[in-house]
């Protein structure tokens, strides 16, 4: 995890960048600023940018043999909604609006590892395409990406993201499920309300509320397999005024993670069940919006062993961790070619989207070398040479 006095140049330059893109955060789809950030340096680089009609975002690509295949890496650029409290001195200037989930840290990494190798494309058996993707927060992003055409011909793909619950200087993955299905719920339940005195002359929603929430607790340890790990969450509920009147309408609205496509049909399935007999049972209309995001990230084995073996000679401690309920669009990719999604620790002590969340810049530098690294052993393997 050293650096060395010739690496420490562009260390600095690649820190220097994560704060400036730390300092001033843009939401999904608003990130204009920093998508000219990206193509200023990569242009000052010498690196070639994919000419694609995207408002934010952009892709680079690094030539080496021109009849050597193609492979991909990508990072996330956009940040959250959130206002900072991590007291770091190049904090938020951009008011309600943060890089709390680090992808300053990927976009900086990436950048980096972009160019490492435009200095060494003479000695690259093809063609590198680094994503940097907007809109990973709110799960569009990738398939925007994927229309335009950012996985053609493309052999393999490559993503990462820093982990607070990981030591620097560990990396880690596994095969198969490795982040969760996401998908987010809205119940909106229509009823009669009634004077608080007279709740005989009304339907009562906050009853129905109640039956709701006690009915869809048993989704899980009722109908999914114990083997299968899953997770369905109410985060709000809504209704009424005041103290004295029984309103005439609720809303709940809430999240379900899982790990595969059968599991998560089966809790929607389940949960519009639920609804239409408690709907029936108490004589109100009530609508369930499902949005559907991003599936389970889902790691080839082949990729995987390659990033964990690269990430040993890298200098990184690498780990086979457990699967994990947050959600990731880089599954959308994985869709169309296989891949690998690596956790980077990054040191926490703070949980992603918490507002007093950050990375250590020890672990940038050694990333992007990682990352670097990765995309020449990845295509000298497609190539019959590793």
């Amino acid at each position: 995890m050293n650096i060395s006095s010739h690496e420490q140049p562009l260390a600095d330059k690649i820190q220097a960048f994560r704060h400036e893109m730390h300092r001033f955060p843009e939401l999904s789809n608003q990130e204009y600023q920093t998508t000219q950030r990206i193509r200023d340096a990569l242009t000052e680089a010498g690196i070639d940018i994919v000419p694609l009609p995207l408002a934010t975002g952009l892709i680079a690509e690094i030539k080496g043999q021109q009849d050597g295949p193609l492979i991909v890496l990508r990072a996330d650029i956009d940040a959250l909604p959130i206002e900072e409290e991590s007291g770091v001195a190049f904090s938020s200037e951009n008011k309600g609006v943060m890089h709390a989930c680090g992808h300053d840290f990927h976009t900086s990494a990436a950048l980096g590892a972009a160019i490492l190798l435009q200095q060494n494309a003479a000695k690259l058996p093809g063609t590198v395409r680094v994503l940097f993707q907007a809109a990973e927060e709110t799960g569009g992003g990738a398939l925007d990406l994927i229309a335009m055409g950012a996985l053609d011909e493309a052999i393999a793909i490559f993503g990462f993201h820093n982990d607070p619950t990981l030591p620097v200087g560990v990396l880690g993955s596994k095969e198969g499920a490795l982040t969760a299905g996401v998908d987010r719920f809205e119940i909106k339940i229509s009823a009669k309300g009634s004077h608080a005195a007279k709740p005989h002359e009304g339907n009562d929603p906050l009853i129905i509320i109640a039956q709701i929430i006690n009915a869809t607790q048993s989704i899980i340890s009722r109908n999914v397999s114990s083997d299968q790990n899953a997770v369905f969450s109410i985060t709000q509920v809504h209704s009424g005024s005041t103290w004295n009147v029984i309103p005439d309408t609720a809303y709940l609205e809430g999240t379900v993670r899982t790990f595969n496509q059968t599991t998560r049909e089966q809790i929607e399935q389940r949960l519009r069940q639920i609804l239409t007999g408690i709907a029936a049972t108490f004589d109100a209309s009530i609508e369930l919006l499902w949005h559907q995001g991003p599936p389970s990230v889902v790691n080839t084995a082949k990729w995987v062993d390659l990033a964990l073996i690269q990430a040993e000679k890298s200098g990184f401690e690498a780990l086979r961790v457990e699967a994990s309920p947050i959600g990731e669009d880089f599954a959308c990719y994985q869709q169309k070619i296989p891949g690998a999604f690596m956790m980077v620790g990054s040191g926490g002590p703070y949980a992603l989207h918490h507002p007093k969340f950050r990375v250590d810049d020890k672990a940038l530098y050694p990333t992007a070398r990682y990352l670097a690294q990765l995309a020449q052993t990845a295509l000298e393997e497609i190539n019959g040479k590793a």
